[in-house]
């Protein structure tokens, strides 16, 4: 464990009289990581070491991931614990939202923002994309479907039954009917997810809705993030703000975070490789941290190999005014957790 991450977890723990958890996914560019259902093995070994205990703080670093994880892990931390916090010191969108609607409170800085927790669907039958002459399967919003549909009724004021049929067999023929079906059912699980952890926020029924209504549909976008006063003020979620003392010790648990796992250093091969032929990383995609158990990372290491092809080899002498073409290898010699 860094030392002065130690430090920091440690002063935390003292300050909220509690048992502190670090969990972060980076955000870095192309080594982008999300909350997985991976973690919740390693959340079981810190949590056991921790054993039951009155209170457990979970200092929280994302961008999203899956809904499920996200559901499994705050009924597993409150497995070891009475009373459960999310400290958000930046970013905690989406699936990391949801976490934070299972605590009692959510405690965030004054740069800390939420998201709506509108889901996307990924799989096999996802409609494909082609970009940078590659095809990809494209990610499926929930409420993008489901605002297409109400564009037709409520913009266009279409309401016979024939036309908006013809809409959604449109529809279909872009993306496949299995995967419209599974948009639904997703739709429906996220906002029954989101109202049986609210419970714990101690919210009334219809705030309740309310606030289920917006992180799901009415915030517009995936990406609209919400501050501290509109979370507390608008929405009215149980949010608390750090004092000065508090504050400090997150912002440097969080500045060091940054600093461990790069994440302002976009992993472009092409800037890694201008200045050698070679470059070997080790990189932390995840960590889940705490004082009792110490540190597991998701890595992925490997070496980057950048090589130069002459127009012979490219082309078997065929077409010798060619210039030469450069090639990045990225052989990656290793990927999963580890115990730190």
């Amino acid at each position: 464990m860094a030392s002065s991450r130690a430090t920091a977890l440690q002063s935390l723990e003292e300050k909220r009289n509690s048992k502190v958890i670090l969990y972060a996914t980076s955000d870095r560019r192309h080594l982008e990581a999300n909350i997985a259902a991976d973690i919740l093995p390693f959340f079981v070994n810190h949590l056991d070491t921790i054993g039951d205990t009155e209170k457990i703080s979970l200092v929280l670093y994302t961008r999203g991931g899956e809904t499920l994880a996200a559901w499994s892990l705050v009924n597993l931390i409150r497995n070891f614990c009475k009373d459960f916090e999310v400290i958000v010191p930046f970013h905690c969108h989406s699936a990391g939202t949801l976490i934070c609607l299972g605590a009692d409170r959510i405690v965030m800085t004054k740069q800390a923002t939420l998201g709506p927790i509108d889901p996307s669907v990924n799989g096999p039958m996802n409609p494909v994309a082609t970009l940078n002459n590659q095809k990809i399967q494209v990610p499926v919003s929930v409420e993008f479907v489901n605002g297409y549909l109400e564009m037709a009724r409520a913009e266009l004021g279409i309401s016979d039954e024939h036309t908006l049929a013809s809409l959604l067999d449109n529809l279909s023929n872009k993306i496949h009917p299995m995967v419209l079906g599974q948009v639904q059912r997703t739709r429906a699980q996220i906002q029954m997810l989101a109202k049986k952890l609210l419970k714990y926020q101690a919210i009334d029924i219809q705030k309740q809705d309310d606030i289920v209504k917006f992180l799901c549909k009415e915030s517009g976008s995936h990406d609209y993030t919400i501050y501290r006063k509109e979370a507390k003020d608008e929405l009215g979620l149980n949010i608390e703000k750090p004092d000065d003392t508090l504050y400090a010790i997150i912002q440097s648990i969080y500045a060091d975070i940054k600093n461990d796992m790069e994440l302002d250093v976009p992993f472009e091969p092409a800037i890694l490789l201008s200045s050698s032929p070679n470059y070997p990383y080790s990189c932390k995609r995840a960590i889940i941290e705490s004082t009792s158990c110490g540190i597991d990372a998701f890595v992925s290491e490997g070496q980057l190999i950048k090589q130069v092809a002459s127009a012979t080899q490219i082309h078997g002498g065929m077409v010798p005014n060619i210039l030469p073409q450069t090639f990045i290898q990225d052989n990656r010699t290793f990927e999963g957790w580890r115990h730190i």
